[in-house]
């Protein structure tokens, strides 16, 4: 009987993470959760030969990524998948988005990734597989005004991974990038929460005229949708699979 990979998922206490992390535990891995917030759910995952960790991570900060390194290795030797899930949104016009904002959405969701692959590729290499799945955004193919430093965190993120492909590739790592439209998560309720107070309209309307106008389903994407997408990304079926950006979003980029 094979050993369960390790699984390491960041920004998983909530949200498409802890969809995620619940996944990928499920599947058989053990699951181990960077994240700033302790989630709720840790007690419900539980198996005979299986872990669920969580390591408190402030991805903004170098050091804080590579002490999350040396644990996950102290604990488990190596780690077969890395989900760089972790981000935040602030919106504001280019010339007012305030540079200390723009300088930690870089950090959290483009420096952090490159310093976990970065500390984690020697043991894919020395085990040769690997699978590090990306959390990019329909925001890493198109842009929307007043995203400045989000857009380009997830554009970046796009050439890391296709980089990522080409150095993984002769030893068995896959990278690929994820890059869904609005995902029901409690961040995004509370976005149109906010905007149907701003708009003076209700939240059914904020969904159909503003989050899904340019959607050809009309529907939210639900987090396990995204969560079944990592799942195929990291089974041996998806092995040739890498370098590549997969859209899950309702048709938006079809027009």
């Amino acid at each position: 009987m094979s050993l369960p990979k390790t699984a390491l998922i960041t920004g998983a206490a909530s949200g498409i993470g802890a969809e995620i992390a619940k996944t990928l535990f499920h599947d058989g891995c053990h699951a181990v959760i960077a994240d700033l917030n302790e989630p709720e759910y840790l007690s419900d995952l539980s198996a005979p030969n299986q872990r669920c960790l969580y390591i408190p991570t402030d991805l903004s900060k170098q050091e804080s990524c590579q002490a999350l390194v040396d644990r996950v290795l102290q604990e488990f030797g190596s780690v077969d998948i890395l989900v760089n899930n972790a981000g935040f949104q602030h919106i504001s016009p280019l010339e007012e988005f305030p540079e200390i904002v723009w300088e930690k959405m870089l950090q959290v969701m483009l420096t952090a990734p490159f310093l976990l692959t970065r500390y984690l590729f020697p043991a894919m290499k020395q085990n040769n597989w690997g699978r590090i799945i990306n959390m990019g955004s329909i925001h890493a193919q198109v842009a929307s005004v007043n995203k400045a430093g989000y857009i380009a965190a997830k554009h970046g993120l796009v050439g890391l991974t296709k980089t990522t492909a080409l150095e993984g590739g002769p030893f068995q790592i896959t990278a690929n990038v994820i890059c869904p439209a609005y995902v029901r998560t409690p961040l995004v309720e509370q976005q149109i929460e906010s905007q149907a107070k701003t708009m003076g309209i209700s939240i059914e309307e904020v969904e159909s005229q503003v989050f899904l106008k340019a959607s050809a389903t009309g529907k939210m994407i639900e987090p396990d949708e995204v969560a079944s997408m990592v799942s195929y990304l990291c089974s041996e079926k998806a092995k040739s699979i890498t370098g590549a950006c997969w859209t899950i979003d309702g048709g938006w980029t079809a027009q």
